[in-house]
């Protein structure tokens, strides 16, 4: 097969010297074909309008040290040489008329001469494939020495790179490894997704959707992402964090927007909000379905534009955050409902990802076992294991029906604590579990008398943070409400149900509104209880 060289006449390398004096230099393209083991049969030499005499001394000189190569013009002027657009440009429109013979020819793509511009547009003319073939870098002699110079051909098809291969290969492991906080999983479905969330967390900065129930662990790998993009240097910044659902009225404008002082009672100084804490970094937003309409319009512009206006101000701000949403709620279905803004929604969820319930990934238990104990030794500065009967019988229960995993990660966290304190020695006995596992049992199982009933009704569709700042009081009466709408078949009837005795005071009744406003006090709808 012929071998075919192409490249761009050198108007200044090229040009060194003069007369005979010229062989004393090192000029890329003439020296390009003397190698004696790189023969150059035909020579594609890329040229201005202004080069021509340069181009025929090339040639000429070109006969005398290899009179087996072909030199043959092309006339490509550039509008511009430093400008990236129009290079490249204008050597695609060469490429693309060129009449390239693969299976009878062999190409080399010199990149020594030209300006940088034209040298890193045949790159990426060769890395895409417009370029078939490999890259030719040449360069001169040891300053003493009359050969010819050096030259290497680079072939980018990084497959033929076994260390390279290898190193990429490594450096995702320990990506997806450190996701996943050092823990070896045995999830199939779980691996997989980790294993394309790295890819994203160091290839992308577009926003992050992370669903799942609470205790799943969102927090946690939101962390995770911004440390991995810190180390790969996608971001500079800190990372901030806010649970939506603590987030209501002017307080949610104002934390995540800020405001200007006077902004209303008791903004008695600026406050610059999380968003424009984040610059640069990234923000979490969990439990993003918690925020109200108006905050969602100003978020959608603000991961948009990266402006927004502050609470009271009357002059936009700006600031480039990376974002990172999490809920436990289903935003498509909130979305149908009007609760959530589909335009938010459609830009937040270019990378979705669904984290499993603990029930759901039973397999990764044990290691989560150890990881919570080897955390908890670390915290308290001794070592804490189980006996083998012990932790057995931990096993067994954990993985049973009766092993409920409500909070999921939260409980074993809590779980494993409860038994490393109470261990003697640092050992888990049989003892110690039997102890823990009645307590799991009647959490999982409360009486109907106490308030845990009304928790877990709650805990259905609301946070725990925002359960933990209701009075006791409340969540009796909001657990009452869930319970009354749920035995309903419409708002009306459950109007009727609750307002049994002041509907009978109204001149007109409208018991649906009233259900409605009362569960919109809490975030919530008929619709998704």
């Amino acid at each position: 097969m012929k071998t075919v060289a192409i490249s761009i006449l050198g108007t200044t390398m090229d040009r060194r010297g003069r007369g005979e004096k010229r062989w004393d230099k090192w000029r890329p393209t003439v020296s390009m074909c003397q190698h004696d083991d790189l023969l150059i049969d035909r020579l594609e030499l890329l040229f201005d309008n202004h080069s021509l005499s340069l181009a025929e001394q090339v040639k000429e000189d070109i006969a005398r040290v290899s009179p087996e190569t072909e030199v043959v013009f092309h006339r490509v002027n550039f509008s511009d040489p430093w400008d990236f657009e129009s290079v490249y440009s204008q050597l695609l429109d060469f490429v693309r008329a060129y009449s390239f013979k693969p299976g009878k020819e062999n190409y080399l793509t010199h990149i020594t001469t030209g300006t940088h511009v034209a040298q890193i547009c045949l790159y990426l003319l060769t890395e895409a494939g417009y370029l078939p073939g490999k890259l030719l870098q040449t360069s001169p002699a040891n300053r003493n020495s009359n050969l010819p110079g050096q030259y290497q051909i680079i072939d980018l098809d990084l497959s033929k790179y076994d260390q390279i291969a290898s190193r990429f290969q490594k450096e995702h492991h320990e990506g997806t490894t450190y996701l996943k906080g050092g823990i070896e999983t045995n999830n199939p479905a779980f691996n997989t997704m980790i294993e394309q969330l790295e890819k994203v967390s160091v290839r992308s900065n577009e926003s992050i959707l992370i669903t799942g129930p609470t205790g799943a662990g969102k927090s946690q790998l939101a962390q995770r992402v911004y440390e991995l993009r810190k180390q790969r240097g996608k971001l500079s910044g800190r990372l901030v964090s806010v649970n939506c659902a603590t987030l209501r009225g002017e307080n949610a404008m104002s934390a995540l927007f800020g405001h200007k002082k006077g902004a209303f009672t008791g903004a008695t100084t600026d406050r610059p909000g999380l968003l424009r804490e984040a610059n640069q970094g990234m923000l979490f937003l969990d439990e993003i379905g918690e925020l109200g309409l108006d905050e969602q319009a100003m978020l959608l512009r603000a991961i948009e534009d990266k402006r927004f206006m502050p609470f009271g101000s009357d002059k936009e701000v700006t600031s480039d955050f990376q974002l990172i949403a999490g809920t436990n709620r289903d935003l498509n279905r909130l979305s149908s409902e009007g609760a959530f803004r589909e335009d938010l929604l459609a830009r937040i969820d270019l990378w979705t990802y669904q984290l499993p319930s603990l029930k759901e990934r039973i397999e990764d238990l044990e290691p989560n076992i150890d990881y919570e104990l080897e955390v908890f030794s670390g915290k308290s500065g001794y070592l804490v294991s189980f006996n083998k009967a012990a932790r057995d019988k931990y096993l067994a229960f954990s993985r049973s029906s009766e092993a409920l995993w409500s909070a999921n990660f939260r409980d074993l966290n809590a779980s494993i604590t409860r038994m490393a304190t109470l261990s003697d020695g640092g050992r888990i006995t049989v003892d110690v579990v039997e102890e823990e596992i009645s307590r799991l049992r009647r959490k999982w199982k409360p009486d109907s008398s106490s308030g845990w009933q009304s928790i877990k009704v709650i805990s259905e569709v609301m946070d725990t943070d925002a359960i933990n700042q209701m009075d006791y009081f409340d969540q009796l009466k909001l657990a009452h409400l869930i319970e009354v709408c749920r035995q309903s078949g419409s708002m009306a009837e459950a109007g009727r149900t609750l307002f049994n005795v002041s509907r009978e005071e109204k001149k007109s009744n409208n018991d649906s509104h009233r259900v409605k406003q009362l569960l919109a006090k809490y975030g919530l709808s008929f619709g998704e209880l």
